[in-house]
């Protein structure tokens, strides 16, 4: 599995639904607050979970707002899982000491026990049960000791469709979830199971119900997209058709104009999709495809499906499509037995490529892999070197990306944030620019000129002119 997305943690809020009210005992609305840890996929899912909400009563309110129920869905990629959880669950309660604290996720698939442990939690649910929550809420009084609803991955077999609607900019779409892969530093099989899609009718039917909310932009989401079709008591048969097949469906899709794929394999990544991606007509030019290491020995020890020259390929493939295309990459350091000569492989592979940005990884270890385990471990300082060497190759790729583009004009949908009397957005190949705030630019497609790059390495634009 190699879907890392950037760590962010993020407290959802969407207007509540007005139905039947679930009261208190005092005969007030009960209301509810979630945090989310970790990937956009987790995103999804919460705001997924929080419409069960809206729809059984529950008035939904900021984390800050001492809610009734808080419920934080949590991450096993990201460092210090069980650090982030305590501090997240100590500010729920700090907001409400009466609250009612339930915790799912990867990490409550992991280590549900030891979240059990952390003062204020109430109940922990497993990958088989996180969306059956309102299920189990009971009386929602507090506990002494929080129940724990979780079994075997094994029993987390079916798909659960999800998407975020709390951004009218940008929604993030599951199209799959699980992995069948065995890479040797990550947890996410653990966590998550067999990889399983749903079909591609109903996949396009989220997207039509989206594009109804007024969302210009869909992010494909799930652990490893490439592997869309499988069902995960058939984990060798595609029974939903294929990744190619599920694009070409929703390309179709009216009231969309972008759809964005969010992290896919490279030994998955075929020349059909990237020359399909070049000549669609929603799909934009913007790939993010995990390395993890430019290291042939250390992709072997990683028990990746590729090699260093297949990664090579797909790039240079890419680029022949549309050299204007923006392509991300992930990267881990120190990962066990990472040598010296090891980790400049991986700068000079990477450092070579055409590519535009890293998302950089520390390897940390992870209980039930097969790498915690390997020899060669590789001090912390000289991980922490590592990652700041490649993130500054990272901040050198991407200006040079972002220096290729100026005095290009690009089409930019621009976003609800807003400092300063600015606003940022993202053109098609994802450069993000800012500009001076104008309402009437708030989610819609603009053409913009890119004119120069700030101190902060953003693109600062000409007058827009309107699509």
């Amino acid at each position: 599995m190699g879907n890392f997305q950037e760590d962010f943690a993020i407290a959802i809020q969407d207007k509540p639904n007005a139905q039947a009210v679930k009261q208190s005992t005092s005969g007030e609305q009960r209301s509810v607050a979630f945090y989310t840890l970790g990937c956009k996929l987790n995103f999804s899912e919460t705001s997924a979970i929080g419409r069960t909400f809206t729809k059984n009563g529950f008035q939904k309110v900021e984390f800050n707002a001492g809610a009734d129920v808080y419920v934080i869905n949590t991450c096993s990629v990201t460092d210090h899982a069980d650090r982030k959880c305590r501090k997240v669950v100590q500010q729920a309660l700090k907001h409400n000491p009466e609250a009612y604290v339930a915790i799912i996720g990867c990490y409550a698939q992991l280590k549900p026990q030891e979240i059990a442990g952390i003062p204020g939690v109430d109940i922990v649910l497993g990958a088989a049960e996180k969306f059956n929550l309102i299920e189990h809420l009971g009386d929602f009084k507090k506990q002494s000791i929080a129940k724990v609803v979780s079994g075997d991955i094994e029993a987390a077999n079916r798909f659960v469709s999800s998407y975020s609607a709390g951004d009218r900019t940008r929604s993030f779409l599951k199209v799959q979830d699980g992995c069948n892969y065995s890479c040797t530093f990550c947890t996410i099989p653990l966590a998550r199971g067999n990889s399983r899609s749903t079909p591609i009718e109903s996949v396009v039917a989220n997207a039509r119900e989206i594009a109804a909310q007024g969302i210009k932009e869909i992010v494909l989401t799930g652990v490893n997209i490439g592997d869309y079709g499988l069902e995960a008591n058939d984990p060798k048969n595609r029974v939903f058709g294929s990744f190619l097949d599920l694009i070409k469906a929703l390309d179709e899709v009216e009231g969309v104009d972008r759809f964005r794929i969010s992290s896919i394999e490279p030994n998955l990544l075929t020349n059909e999709i990237i020359a399909f991606v070049a000549q669609s007509k929603r799909f934009v030019p913007h790939f993010h495809i995990p390395l993890q290491s430019g290291s042939d020995r250390v992709l072997k020890l990683m028990q990746r499906r590729y090699l260093s020259d297949l990664y090579a390929d797909r790039v240079s493939t890419i680029k022949k499509h549309m050299p204007h295309a923006c392509i991300g990459v992930d990267v881990i350091v120190g990962f066990p037995g990472e040598k010296d000569a090891d980790f400049l492989d991986t700068y000079n592979f990477i450092n070579e490529l055409d590519i535009s940005y890293l998302h950089v990884f520390t390897y940390s270890e992870r209980d039930k892999t097969k790498a915690i385990r390997m020899e060669g471990r590789v001090p912390n300082g000289k991980r922490s070197e590592r990652n700041q060497m490649l993130q500054i190759l990272s901040e050198k790729k991407r200006r040079a990306f972002y220096t290729q583009h100026l005095g290009a004009t690009r089409t930019v949908l621009f976003e609800y944030e807003q400092r300063a009397r600015e606003m940022y957005g993202f053109t098609d190949n994802y450069i993000k620019v800012r500009a001076t705030y104008d309402p009437l630019r708030t989610n819609e497609l603009v053409a913009v000129k890119l004119e120069t790059i700030d101190e902060n390495g953003l693109v600062l634009v000409a007058d827009a002119d309107y699509h």
